[in-house]
């Protein structure tokens, strides 16, 4: 039955995955004829996630070498998976809960919360996994890995060990001592009231303000505050009684511990030490803080001096560190202004106490104290800024500007003059409130602004653990791809901070930690695998008598020590606990950060901590194919994590790649309105045209620009197959099998070895993951080289009288076309798939199709590359000249040849016929010089003239083209100075820069074809 006109992917894909599946050919090992293993661990989505352009992208080029080596033979495992995402999975449940009217969270509790978590993950958890399959991804999804499988209430079907896993590797590393608990300034958000990575706050230009405020000196002293120019010259000299600072939240002020200035700063260097008054509370309780130098404040910013909020500000809470400041909290988790606590006069004195040297506190004891004046606890945060902001402009101490002061964002409105019939004042005076763009940190599900906050939380010492993982780089044993990586790779491995693990979530993996608090005694933690392990370290503690009583949390253990208390109960130590009616004792609510989990996917997949075969198998694995933003976050902690664990690599090569945008190189945004789904990409033009696009778009380190017009045009890439192959089965040559074929006509043996240079080209650029340059190569060849040239070359031979060449060309042109799908497969799976089945009865599909070993030492035929380069060169050149010079496209014009070579005439005489009728060219003769008006086309040694004079009107076409050149010289000028102009550069984005260099090339291309067309047209004369 003769082939359908064009393939029709919305019908077969879904058709030739489901066989894909069936014949279980993505399983581990399928395929397999060499021991050699080859794996890759899929970054796991996260379970509430939907496909996205990023997805598609990076789990194509995954395809690509999976299939490209399961082809070739090798044990090849692609391990699929998704991570539980704490955060996001939980406000997703959360919201559905809202919207079915079903109690909420906090109503439920935790273990009915986290039921309704498994049903909604049950229900809604596969939804990427289809769409993946959709995009033609070959994992083995019989191994399909989630990061909770197993965890405690986990129902049928979601069975497994990463959690144990996870558990396990928590437990090792806090008795090692690489696990803390401790009180550090983290990201908070106020909305999930959690603690969240650097990864989930999206830093946005907002129009936002900045507060200038007089920090009067204490005791209303003075000093002489003077400004000079960089050659010390005197601009400005005043007696002043404050220090003034400049604030984008003043709320904040409330906490401040010190006010900094830099060593350098002249200006302040006779009030470093003394003591100034932060201007808000009550006046009676006003606290002092000190003056101090460090080299955090910029002198040329600003007044040049910072006022220091350890506890709300990540820069302060360093110089905090330094200076022994203590760091006050001022928010609750709400986001709201602290309402626990003592009174502010009380607590007011005790800072006052600690400024002036006579009290030093702890860091806990330092949080504790609440230094929000009692009328403004409760508020919220932009309404506790505008109270801050009210009181002290009231008091005067706001710096005030000339109401023209263009900081302020207003357009100057200048006094009427007297004659105009106005006053002379002065300049009316007003609070100097800049209006500047600021870059404001935003939750990236919550949408609300994130407070820097000092927690308690647990971390990892990375310090201890971030050796093995830098030497696995430097050594050469991990390799990092594009090389730029590894120098980001080492700065940040370099300057690693402690990684907070926790989250104050209740989906995730909760801490197993458990807790025995005292009321005037010390509290005591207990880390194990599970309750009975750790009540067995508590009976070892306490005595195997000791009663022992679980608790929901901190506060009911309180509550019922505060009963116990009492009763008469001593509390106090150890002896006095283990006499109590019980010892009340809980389990930490935290859970750990999703990164945490992620960190062990390569061995928790593979069934650590049991020694399973796929672990022996497949670990290390081979590449991790990831995004260049999470190359700290995922890949480094990976490293550490495993060489931790397992002192092992977790992966040999690590390929990043940065993010997809939109044609004009601008990052897709809903707000910008050019998000593309790539499920809408792939019911409009098939899988394969995206995946041909992700692939040629992949080069190392490049901008991913993904243009429509690329995708539509990688369509037609398909459809040229399509007709290749149909016109290969109209004339008798498809599925003739058979071995590498033995032609002896010369367009057969060329073609052998342009396959045999497209294979190795192919291989070449894949085990250098240049995804675009195999890409490029095969598009060459398959549309130009086969679809084209072979395709026409062998139509004489097909149709024509000699049995034998028509049978040669047949089985010929039988194997190039297979060649071709083989080739293509792992790019454009499914319209391979669908050519290969129908061209012919095939012992299996082509997903296992036998990858092809040939060399150009095997199949090139040195003459026959030879003639059929001449011919084409000839053909090319001439086409492109009657192009240029518009020649009727139908017009047959003769040909003039100078110095015809031996090889060159017996290359025309063999294909004479084809030549002629691919240029339309009428005859051929030799002459010893050209007539005037021939335009020349060199070939080899040879010189081919195309009379034309008497064809086209020369001095029109001369017109045309200088009319043409003279409209672009206007366009390259506009270019050119736009890209001169120092502030385009410095102002405009980088991607309309770009765009604009991009521009400015095509346009100095189109300049020299036309130059050079005109030069072809001086020859005519």
């Amino acid at each position: 039955m003769a082939m359908e006109k064009t393939f029709d992917a919305a019908a077969a894909e879904a058709r030739i995955y489901e066989a894909w599946e069936q014949g279980g050919a993505f399983k581990a090992g399928a395929n397999a004829s060499r021991d050699e293993s080859f794996s890759i661990m899929i970054p796991p989505p996260n379970v509430t996630g939907s496909l996205h352009m990023g997805h598609a992208f990076n789990n194509t080029l995954q395809d690509i070498l999976i299939r490209w080596h399961r082809m070739r033979g090798f044990d090849t495992l692609w391990q699929p998976g998704q991570d539980h995402a704490g955060i996001a999975t939980q406000m997703v449940v959360e919201r559905k809960l809202a919207q079915e009217n079903q109690p909420s969270r906090r109503e439920l509790g935790r273990e009915a919360f986290l039921a309704k978590v498994w049903d909604w993950k049950q229900e809604s958890g596969d939804t990427i996994i289809n769409q993946l399959k959709r995009l033609g991804a070959s994992c083995d999804w019989s191994r399909n890995a989630f990061t909770m499988s197993g965890a405690t209430g986990a129902p049928a079907g979601e069975e497994g060990n990463f959690h144990d896993a996870v558990i396990k590797v928590f437990v090792e590393m806090y008795n090692k001592g690489l696990i803390y608990r401790g009180k550090r300034l983290v990201n908070w958000d106020p909305h999930f009231e959690t603690a969240i990575s650097d990864l989930e706050v999206e830093n946005i230009e907002v129009a936002g303000h900045m507060w200038h405020f007089k920090y009067p000196l204490a005791g209303g002293a003075t000093y002489e505050y003077v400004e000079k120019d960089e050659d010390g010259t005197v601009l400005f000299r005043e007696e002043r009684d404050y220090i003034s600072i400049a604030t984008t939240r003043p709320e904040t002020m409330l906490g401040d511990g010190a006010v900094a200035v830099h060593p350098s700063d002249e200006r302040y260097a006779a009030i470093v030490g003394t003591l100034c008054e932060i201007p808000v509370g009550p006046k009676e309780h006003r606290r002092l803080i000190p003056i101090i130098t460090d080299e955090y404040p910029d002198p040329s910013f600003g007044s040049g001096a910072v006022k220091i909020t350890g506890a709300h500000d990540f820069n302060d809470y360093q110089v905090a560190k330094r200076g022994g400041i203590p760091m006050y909290r001022l928010l609750d988790t709400r986001g709201a202004l602290r309402a626990d606590g003592k009174p502010y006069a009380e607590c007011a004195e005790i800072a006052q106490k600690v400024a002036a040297g006579d009290l030093t506190l702890s860091e806990a004891e330092a949080d504790a104290l609440n230094l929000v004046p009692d009328h403004l606890r409760g508020l919220d945060r932009a309404e506790a800024r505008a109270a801050v902001v009210a009181e002290i402009t009231a008091e005067n101490l706001a710096v005030m500007t000339d109401a023209t002061d263009p900081r302020l964002g207003k357009p100057a409105k200048a006094p009427l003059a007297p004659e105009e019939g106005g006053e002379t004042r002065e300049a009316e005076q007003v609070p100097l409130v800049e209006a500047k763009l600021i870059m404001q940190p935003f939750g990236d599900r919550s949408k609300v602004v994130i407070e820097p906050m000092l927690t308690d939380q647990w971390f990892v010492d990375t310090a201890k653990i971030v050796g093995p993982a830098l030497d696995a780089v430097k050594s050469g044993k991990v390799r990092i791809l594009p090389e730029s990586g590894e120098k980001t790779y080492y700065h940040w491995l370099e300057n690693i901070e402690p990684w907070c693990i926790s989250r104050q979530l209740w989906w995730g993996h909760q801490i197993p930690v458990w807790h025995t608090p005292g009321l005037g005694g010390e509290w005591r933690s207990f880390c194990a695998s599970s309750e009975a392990d750790a009540l067995a370290q508590m009976h070892d503690f306490f005595g195997e008598d000791a009663d022992f009583l679980l608790v929901e949390d901190a506060a009911a253990a309180e509550d019922m020590l505060a009963d116990l208390l009492s009763q008469g109960t001593d509390y106090t130590g150890v002896d006095q606990r283990r006499r109590a009616q019980a010892i009340p004792f809980f389990r930490d609510p935290d859970v750990l950060d999703t990164w945490f989990s992620s960190g062990l996917w390569p061995i928790g997949t593979l069934g650590w901590p049991e020694q399973t075969a796929e672990l022996e198998k497949y670990f290390p694995t081979s590449v991790l194919v990831t995004g260049q933003d999470i190359l700290f976050f995922w890949v480094a902690r990976m490293m550490m994590m495993q060489l931790a664990v397992v002192d092992e690599i977790p992966f040999h090569d690590v390929y990043l790649h940065g993010l997809v945008r939109d044609a004009k190189g601008k990052k897709m945004s809903k707000s910008l309105g050019n998000v593309v789904d790539p499920l809408d990409i792939i019911d409009e033009y098939g899988a394969d045209a995206l995946r041909f696009t992700n692939a040629a778009m992949a080069s190392l380190g490049g901008v991913l620009k993904l243009d429509m017009q690329r995708i539509a045009g990688y369509r037609n890439f398909g459809t040229k197959l399509w007709n290749a192959a149909r016109f290969a089965e109209m004339n008798g040559a498809v599925g003739l099998g058979g071995g590498v074929p033995q032609p002896s006509a010369t367009v057969n043996k060329w073609i052998l070895g342009e396959t045999a240079k497209v294979r190795e080209a192919v291989d070449a650029a894949l085990a250098d993951y240049r995804f675009n340059d195999a890409a490029q190569a095969l598009y060459a060849f398959v549309w130009g080289v086969v679809c084209d040239w072979y395709v026409e070359f062998s139509k004489p031979l097909l149709q024509g009288e000699d049995d034998n060449a028509k049978a040669e060309t047949q089985a010929t042109m039988s194997w190039v076309i297979d060649q071709c799908l083989i080739l293509l497969h792992p790019i454009m799976p499914f319209i391979t798939e669908e050519l290969w089945a129908t061209l012919g009865q095939r012992s299996k599909m082509l997903v296992h199709g036998d990858w092809p070993t040939y060399t150009s030492a095997d199949l090139l035929d040195a003459d026959a590359d030879a003639e059929m380069t001449w011919a084409i060169a000839l053909i090319d050149g001439v086409r492109s000249a009657r192009a240029q010079m518009h020649v009727p496209v139908g017009l047959y014009v003769p040909v003039l040849v100078t110095d015809l070579d031996a090889a060159g005439q017996a290359a025309w005489d063999r294909n004479e016929a084809l030549i002629k009728r691919l240029a339309r060219l009428e005859s051929l003769s030799p002459v010893d010089a050209f007539p005037k008006g021939c335009i020349s086309v060199p070939v080899g040694g040879s010189t081919f003239g195309l009379p034309l004079a008497d064809i086209i009107d020369v001095a029109e076409e001369k017109a045309r083209l200088e009319k043409a050149l003279t409209k672009l010289g206007k366009e390259l000028g506009g270019l050119r100075g736009r890209l001169k102009n120092p502030k385009f550069a410095q102002s405009a984005p980088p991607e309309v820069v770009e765009e604009t260099q991009e521009n400015l090339r095509a346009r100095e291309e189109e300049e020299a074809q036309l130059k050079d067309a005109l030069a072809r047209l001086a020859e005519i004369g």
